[in-house]
Order: C-alpha cells, then sequence, then structure tokens
C-alpha cells in the first residue's frame, strides 16, 4: 500500500471515528490515561529504559517505583508523563508552533534529569551513535531552530497532518537541539500535531526500534535521502493506535453514520 493510500485509510478512520464523538467525560479520561502510560512506556523503551508497561503504569498512577531499577529511569517516566500532560492540553487549544512550545516539551520532561539543561538549547557538539549523520554544531542550534519552526507555520495548512507530524519529527532530530531528549521531545511534537488536527496519538512501539531507527536514517543519508520510510511508519502507527481507539470504545469498521 503506498503512502497516499495510507492516507486515505488513515482520513477514512478518522470520519469514523469523528463520528462516535463526543465521548462521554469518563471516557476520555479513561482513554487519555491509557494512551498516556502506553506512550510514555514505549517512547523512553525507545531510547534504553528498562521500565516494563506495568512498572510505568504503576509509578505514573501510584507513584511506586520498582525496585532495583534505575532512578533516572523512573524519573524520565514522570517526566515524559509531565511533558505529555502538556502537549495534550496544548494540542487541544490554537496552536502555534514556536521555540518556547518546543523548549518547555523538552524542559518538562527532562527537568529531574538534569535541571540546568532542561529547555536550553546545547552549547556543545553531539555525536548519533551508529550512523554517519552528524547533527549541526552547536552555534547553528538557535538559527536552524527559528528557521524550522517558521517553515512548521508557513506549510502546516498545505500538508497532511500526518506527513506534517512526520516531518516535524525528523527535522527535530535532524537539528538535534539539545544534548540528550531530542528523541523524546521531537515524538511529544509529532503527537502534538496529530492530536490537534484531530488524529490519534501515534506510538512507535520497542518493537519496530530498529525500522525507526532505519527510516530515520534514510532522511539524513548523504546520498538520496528520503522521507517515504519514515512517513510511512508514521502513518503505520497512526493506523494501529486508531485501531486500538475503535477497539477500546467498541467501533466496529463497518459501521457508518449519515
Amino acid at each position: 500500500m503506498d503512502i497516499q493510500a495510507l492516507l486515505n485509510r488513515i482520513d477514512e478512520t478518522k470520519a469514523l471515528i469523528d463520528s462516535h464523538r463526543p465521548l462521554r467525560p469518563e471516557e476520555a479520561k479513561e482513554l487519555d490515561a491509557y494512551f498516556r502510560i502506553g506512550t510514555t512506556y514505549s517512547s523512553n523503551a525507545l531510547e534504553g529504559n528498562s521500565l516494563t508497561l506495568t512498572e510505568t503504569k504503576v509509578l505514573l498512577e501510584d507513584g511506586l517505583t520498582a525496585g532495583g531499577k534505575p532512578l533516572r529511569d523512573c524519573y524520565e517516566a514522570v517526566g515524559h508523563a509531565k511533558a505529555y500532560d502538556f502537549m495534550l492540553e496544548t494540542a487541544r487549544g490554537d496552536l502555534g508552533f514556536s521555540e518556547d512550545l518546543i523548549l518547555r516539551l523538552h524542559g518538562l520532561f527532562y527537568l529531574r534529569l538534569e535541571p540546568e539543561m532542561a529547555g536550553v538549547y546545547r552549547d556543545r557538539q553531539v555525536f548519533i551513535t551508529g550512523t554517519e549523520f552528524v547533527p549541526p554544531p552547536a552555534e547553528k542550534v538557535p538559527e536552524l531552530m527559528r528557521a524550522f519552526v517558521g517553515e512548521l507555520n508557513d506549510v502546516r495548512e498545505c500538508a497532511h497532518p500526518v506527513v506534517l507530524a512526520a516531518f516535524a519529527h525528523r527535522k527535530l532530530a535532524g537539528i538535534h537541539p539539545f544534548i540528550d531528549g531530542n528523541g523524546r521531545t521531537a515524538r511529544l511534537l509529532m503527537n502534538l500535531i496529530l492530536v490537534n488536527s484531530g488524529y490519534q496519538i501515534a506510538i512507535i512501539p520497542p518493537i519496530l526500534r530498529g525500522a525507526y531507527i532505519n527510516a530515520l536514517k534514510m532522511t539524513t543519508r548523504r546520498h538520496n535521502p528520503s522521507d517515504e520510510a519514515f512517513v510511512r511508519l508514521v502513518a503505520e502507527c497512526e493506523i494501529e493506535t486508531q485501531s486500538d481507539y475503535c477497539r477500546l470504545l467498541g467501533i466496529r469498521p463497518s459501521e457508518k453514520s449519515d
């Protein structure tokens, strides 16, 4: 299935989901909690966090840390959940892209890890293990981020939200503006765009880590860079979340509303 066919399928399912809205308040609350835990677990696990889904759930719901697990892993989970809450609140309002918004996403996630670097652009060169791509020098980051935010605001009305979300993710990951936490911030930004446009959270599961890394590599390779594989991956993850959403609400794909 080509990318346009995937986008068409996503839009058809979105229309079906929209026909069952508005949700009851208790349904919306439970769904928010469900995806908050799943997204926090998956996004952290992609970066090597050792907490299981169950441990993440217990930590976020009951405040209980898992015995034998690094304190940093627990801080990552709590921080991501805080950033996720902000992302969701922001996505459900009038959205304008800004550097401050991206800095806030990173700052909330990273505050418990290294407060002095939370929501602050890096001041030194960083390298990404396992790839030939070298992020731009630190002194170029502010200029690149200004241009990136401007581009997001310029193209948001003409790009499909899934394509825009994938672009925002890969572009932010390419600039790599922070010492650490770039991937998680990029995924939060990606999902902010999706939710603001009425779509579901796109969760990239740990089992797809290899495909995810390879697709990102294709966007920055020296010869014939391409976004196609990455857009496809994000689209497929959106479809999976839509299916999960329908399952949780008992929505059957054959259901149609006049």
